[in-house]
């Protein structure tokens, strides 16, 4: 057998039609489906804004989801090397995704350290964000409960105890005017509301910026020092990655049946709970049940759909052209591209009928409307949440199901990321392919040096700079890219034979139509208007109230550069390194082919270049 030929064989392959589809799914299904969707749903008018939703699910998500599956299964080869045998000028788009994924897996990796560091203190008989009595607790620290104890004295609770108005104004530097509202002295016009005049936080958010994350006081001029358990978590994360990893989809392909399902099981047993708490139904009709049609003219709504349906999917990073790569060649990745994406909907409505519920709960037990403790991102799932759960009967035992469901629903976009580094490592490298485990645990180790920075006391500031810029407008330009390179370059009949005449999959003929329409016109200018609302809505990266120095930004938009950087850097040295024409680096190379087809050519079976009917390519000699 030729080196080439043992080369293809070590690549790998998935062990049934399951596993990719389940890595797809997980893939797909991450924190934004729990933590992002519900809220958007909510603030855009409820059931409404599914109309949004489904509509630029099939202009923008489905249409690059099934395109970047067809190129990973057509060819069986990772981003970095399917885009320069496409058309040689793109030979920096694919290293862009992997750059990508790369520095997204860095810090969702830290999140799933946050959901090992809770579900290790949910291991007790009453959770510690509970109350106020703790040793981490600060003064701003306060319980609703104790609060309106004192507010019936005419008092109001801070540090634990109950103040006099004035003295409460004081804390300041305000005067009390009377049992409700403070005012400064110095200034006209200088009326508050009492309540609002002093800075708390709940047992909570006091858990989770203090003893979670030691970030009060911190800036980006003072980090502090290495909050060492975090790193144990961080460490926990990156082996765990490593051990369901160390054989590729081989090994990954197996540990999907589990992390890819379970957490359906838990947002099932969640809605079960939820729906039978007091205040529930009130959450539910605030979520979904009373939908607010004018909201549709607005066009953030718009912008917030086509947003969130976007990174969703998670096209543009890499991913899906990977675990493609790993398919049969007549696999039907049309169907699989299909009921993946809608599932992945459904499942982000469904999770928002189970937050809404417990939302709803919460803010019954503390006699605020929903709109009070309505909350996205990791102040869902690391502060608001939690505080429900101390509410519940059995407390510890939801905070786990909880958490245990967070660390498998990032543990498969982990695994997919992951893997799109280390294949493109083994693509380019063929010689690495029988070391494949080393690969993979020099790859893990490198990425969880690169996030220690975001253990620090003041490490949620990297955290969210990495954030706020490594997989924002970079992915949109990367996707405008891929997609001008496939369907206007390559060419859209092309692409197209290769789906239905070499892979053999049958397209109806109204969904050639709709591939048409999308591929060559919806799509891109879709993607093009995403661009510009991302633009519009932009804002400088901040974590609170703190908005990051002007020299730190700077740095974040480097940040998002290194990435959409190496395609201008790719297309110059495909220019400076081709020998013939320069129409040459807009056609494909004979290697832009079935991995059998390159496997027969290279044995001597086949002395021809990869061609359909009249397809140009850059032609060699073999």
């Amino acid at each position: 057998m030729m080196k080439q030929d043992k080369d293809e064989e070590e690549r790998g392959m998935w062990g049934n039609q399951r596993e990719f589809f389940l890595s797809c799914l997980g893939y797909a299904v991450g924190f934004g489906n729990v933590w992002r969707f519900p809220y958007l749903a909510y603030k855009n008018g409820g059931a409404a804004f599914l109309i949004p939703y489904v509509i630029m699910l099939l202009c923008t998500g489905l249409p690059l989801f099934f395109m970047e599956l067809v190129l990973g299964q057509y060819t069986s080869l990772g981003p970095n090397i399917i885009f320069p045998k496409m058309a040689p000028i793109f030979a920096g788009l694919g290293w862009g995704m992997i750059m990508v994924s790369a520095l997204v897996s860095i810090y969702y990796n830290v999140i799933l350290a946050w959901a090992f560091f809770y579900t290790f203190a949910s291991f007790t008989s009453e959770l510690p964000w509970t109350d106020c009595d703790n040793d981490f607790n600060t003064p701003e620290c306060y319980l609703l409960q104790e609060d309106k104890v004192c507010k019936n004295m005419s008092m109001f609770y801070y540090n634990q105890m109950c103040l006099e108005p004035d003295a409460y104004c004081g804390l300041v530097n305000l005067v009390s005017l009377n049992a409700s509202h403070c005012y400064d002295p110095n200034e006209n016009d200088s009326l508050v509301v009492a309540d609002g005049a002093v800075h708390r936080i709940t047992p909570s958010e006091d858990y989770y910026r203090n003893r979670v994350l030691g970030v009060t006081g911190k800036t980006w001029e003072d980090m502090g020092g290495m909050q060492w358990e975090l790193v144990g978590c961080l460490a926990l994360a990156w082996l765990i990655v490593f051990a369901c990893m160390v054989k590729g989809v081989k090994s990954s392909g197996k540990v999907v049946y589990f992390t890819a399902l379970f957490p359906y099981v838990v947002l099932i047993i969640l809605f079960g709970k939820g729906i039978t708490l007091e205040g529930a139904s009130l959450g539910i009709d605030y979520y979904f049940l009373k939908p607010d049609w004018s909201r549709l003219a607005d066009t953030e709504v718009w912008s917030d759909a086509a947003i969130q349906i976007f990174y969703s999917l998670g096209s543009s990073y890499g991913g899906l052209i990977t675990l493609a790569s790993y398919n049969k060649f007549k696999n039907n990745c049309m169907r699989d591209a299909i009921v993946i994406a809608f599932a992945n909907c459904s499942t982000s409505v469904f999770a928002g009928f189970v937050i809404f519920s417990i939302l709803g709960f919460l803010a019954h037990e503390l006699g605020v409307g929903v709109e009070e403790v309505a909350s996205s991102g990791s102040g869902l799932a690391f502060v608001v949440y939690p505080a429900a759960v101390t509410l519940m009967p059995l407390a510890p035992l939801w905070s786990l199901l909880f958490f245990a469901m967070l660390i498998t629903l990032g543990l498969d976009s982990q695994f997919t990321m992951v893997e799109a580094v280390t294949t493109a490592i083994l693509d380019q490298f063929l010689s690495l392919r029988s070391r494949k485990p080393l690969v993979v645990g020099v790859t893990c180790l490198l990425l969880f040096i690169m996030g220690l920075t975001m253990c620090l006391e003041g490490g949620v500031y990297m955290f969210e700079l990495f954030f706020f810029f490594s997989s924002g407008l970079s992915v949109i330009i990367l996707a405008i890219t891929e997609i001008v390179g496939v369907h206007y370059v390559y060419g859209f009949k092309k692409f197209f034979r290769h789906i239905t005449e070499d892979m053999g999959i049958v397209v109806p003929r109204p969904l050639h139509a709709y591939w048409l329409l999308t591929w060559c016109a919806v799509t891109p200018l879709a993607l093009l208007g995403i661009l510009v609302f991302s633009v519009i809505y932009f804002v400088p990266a901040y974590w609170g109230e703190y908005v990051f120095p002007l020299g730190i930004q700077v740095l974040g938009w480097l940040l998002l550069f290194s990435s959409v950087i190496l395609v201008p850097l790719g297309m110059i040295y495909a220019v400076m390194t081709n020998s013939g024409s320069g129409k040459d680096l807009f056609v494909p190379t004979p290697d832009f082919c079935p991995a059998h087809v390159r496997e027969e050519r290279r044995s001597g079976q086949v002395n021809k270049a990869c061609v359909i009917k009249d397809a140009p390519v850059v032609t060699v000699h073999l």
